[in-house]
């Protein structure tokens, strides 16, 4: 067992402070199900101390040079790098991705985010002339970045290095789940010597610490990472003062495979897609889409690929799929399994019993249905879990329509034997983000979705509009 991770303070205005909350929160291990770490249960209060901190910065930090502000993100981005090694470890622990992957994608994505900004606004077109106009971008002012479990530092990073690139001060809410990454965040942002009240960091649970920064009159910009039911709270929270908010939500991604798609290597991509994470990724592509003469093709080799998922302990070198997060967690995504053998879905592999040899820890066999109707609850609703869904269609026209019926539209994936003919029905998806045979993910291209996926985008410089206003000067 790991050395204990308990965490009595937060940090507000430069320094870690007890909370004005007695409570605390226990941060639970996924593989063991025993206790890592204790976090403080923040309080309205403290939001207060935190967004009033933040707003005396602003003046100061808003106007310091870019250079400046460069070199502080280059600091954090090396602090990361430093500590690399501890965070996939404790990653590992409260969220329950294997090691082998908490190094280069839990951390390795945050230490991007911090690493490529600096050069994103070096060349940033903060001003420009249109006709008699100066056009200015400005920093928004105080921003509170409210942030999910499933990619705990990275979706903080995404938030935090834009906002404070563009002269932003940051109030941050990290996911009372698996919040013990942003702790060693706050602790590398302190020893770089960022001013007082920059950045500051509050623990605690969505309804009190979340809704008090939404509602925040101080507050100018909420940026929200979650579901999409709690990103309809927020925006409900921030309309009373009318901030700007950006969200990023849930997905139902929908992996479309047309005439001359090389099955052999679309479906383990497609199987790899969908089972990131245990499943836990807000685009994962957990629909796919696939011509009926090919179904039979397609479940066997969708089988193949599913057994090469090892369900493992997040230490076991030889694990692919770890733990979900919670126990919460893994009694919603069996009640889904369960949904979708209730509702008619061919059920090829997995299920919703416990894996063999894994009576300890919030596991799920890696699960693929096929014959599944578009209309059914596992293709419709998120179920953040290893479930695919294979959907069979007659013509490219349905297979458009049936991609596109989804409340959602953070991402997708189009395959086809001509790059051309994958491009045109890629443009055909309403959703942020298409892959295009197997198009690797890009940290410098826009994430965020259409329809009830959110609004707003993150990652390069797209991310960093989100934390500007624009100002004309009529000269």
């Amino acid at each position: 067992m790991e050395a204990s991770q308990d965490r009595n303070k937060i940090y507000i205005d430069g320094a870690w402070i007890p909370s004005t909350s007695t409570k605390t929160i226990d941060v639970i291990h996924s593989g063991t199900e025993e206790v890592v770490g204790r976090i403080p249960d923040g309080s309205p209060e403290d939001v207060d101390k935190a967004v009033a901190a933040a707003k005396q910065a602003f003046p100061s930090w808003s106007t310091t040079s870019i250079e400046e502000r460069a070199k502080y993100l280059q600091g954090i981005a090396e602090g990361l790098q430093a500590r690399m090694p501890e965070i996939a470890n404790i990653v590992a622990q409260e969220l329950g991705m294997p090691l082998t992957m908490a190094g280069p994608v839990q951390v390795g994505m945050p230490l991007m985010s911090f690493s490529m900004i600096g050069p994103v606004i070096a060349s940033f077109p903060f001003e420009e002339q249109v006709g008699s106009s100066l056009i200015v971008r400005e920093p928004i002012g105080v921003v509170g970045a409210i942030t999910p479990w499933n990619y705990p530092l990275h979706q903080i990073a995404a938030k935090v290095a834009p906002a404070l690139a563009a002269g932003c001060t940051v109030v941050l809410k990290p996911s009372e789940v698996a919040p013990l990454n942003a702790f060693i965040l706050a602790e590398i942002i302190d020893s770089t010597g960022l001013p007082p009240g920059v950045f500051n960091l509050i623990s605690g649970v969505g309804p009190v610490v979340g809704e008090a920064i939404a509602s925040h009159p101080d507050v100018a910009m909420v940026s929200f990472t979650g579901s999409t039911k709690a990103g309809k709270r927020v925006a409900e929270l921030a309309s009373e003062t009318v901030k700007r908010v950006a969200l990023e939500l849930g997905g139902k991604s929908a992996n479309v495979f047309l005439e001359g798609t090389d099955l052999a290597k679309a479906v383990p991509d497609g199987l790899m897609k969908a089972f990131m994470n245990s499943g836990q990724t807000c685009s994962a592509l957990t629909r796919m889409i696939v011509p009926r003469d090919k179904l039979a093709e397609v479940e066997e080799l969708a089988v193949k690929a599913a057994e090469n998922f090892t369900v493992g302990d997040p230490f076991d070198p030889t694990a692919r799929l770890g733990p979900l997060v919670s126990k919460r967690q893994q009694e919603r995504v069996r009640g889904y399994i369960q949904k979708g053998i209730d509702e008619g879905a061919k059920l090829l592999i997995g299920g919703a019993e416990q894996p063999e040899g894994k009576e300890t820890g919030f596991f799920i066999s890696p699960t693929v249905f096929s014959e599944v109707d578009n209309k059914m609850t596992i293709a419709q609703e998120e179920i953040f879990g290893p479930v695919l869904s294979i959907i069979p269609y007659d013509t490219e026209e349905e297979a458009i329509e049936i991609a596109n019926d989804s409340i959602y539209g953070l991402s997708g994936g189009v395959w086809a034997g001509d790059q051309e003919h994958a491009k045109s029905v890629a443009r055909q998806l309403r959703t942020g983000q298409v892959e295009v045979n197997g198009g690797m993910f890009n940290p410098q291209a826009p994430f965020g979705g259409y329809k009830q996926s959110g609004c707003g985008r993150e990652l390069g410089k797209y991310g960093l509009d989100e934390y500007l206003e624009t100002k004309a000067l009529l000269l």
